[in-house]
């Protein structure tokens, strides 16, 4: 069993019958960022008007608190409903630095029931180069199982 599946488990126990977005949320965004040391920002961004994130339960240092659909690495995952893996985000055209320790990172959208786009989940590194297509797998595996009923 990987990692991952003994944290998908955890989560899953956590979260069985629970309903209420933010609470699930917050759930998510502890048990992930306490899992992996290289996970130093780990949390959720929530869609509450037309192209317009507001941050969630999260863990780790303060976040940007009103990210647009328009910019960032957040605003690309929510625009395009895509995961966006980066790898250096000084690279990433438009990448809004909400924390100067940040290296790299992976941004999921949150999908819930009749194709909603709830938010994106955000994960920051202070490592370069930290995350890659496995992640991506194992993360949006976790995020369907939770949010695909909501």
């Amino acid at each position: 069993m990987s990692e991952y599946d003994t944290l998908a488990a955890r989560i899953r126990a956590l979260c069985a019958g629970e309903t209420d977005e933010v609470a699930l949320m917050a759930t998510v965004a502890c048990e992930l960022h306490h899992s992996d040391e290289r996970f130093d920002w780990t949390g959720f961004y929530r869609v509450v008007a037309p192209e317009l994130l507001k941050i969630g339960p999260y863990q780790g240092g303060h976040g940007c608190l009103v990210i647009p659909f328009a910019r960032g690495v957040c605003g690309a995952a929510a625009r395009t409903r895509a995961v966006q893996i980066v790898a250096d985000v000084e690279a990433f055209p438009g990448h809004i630095a909400c924390s100067s320790s940040t290296r790299s990172e992976i941004v999921l959208p949150v999908i819930g029931a009749g194709d909603r786009l709830i938010g994106v989940l955000d994960i920051d590194s202070d490592r370069p180069d930290a995350f890659d297509q496995a992640d991506a797998q194992a993360l949006a595996a976790i995020l369907e199982e939770v949010f695909h009923g909501i």
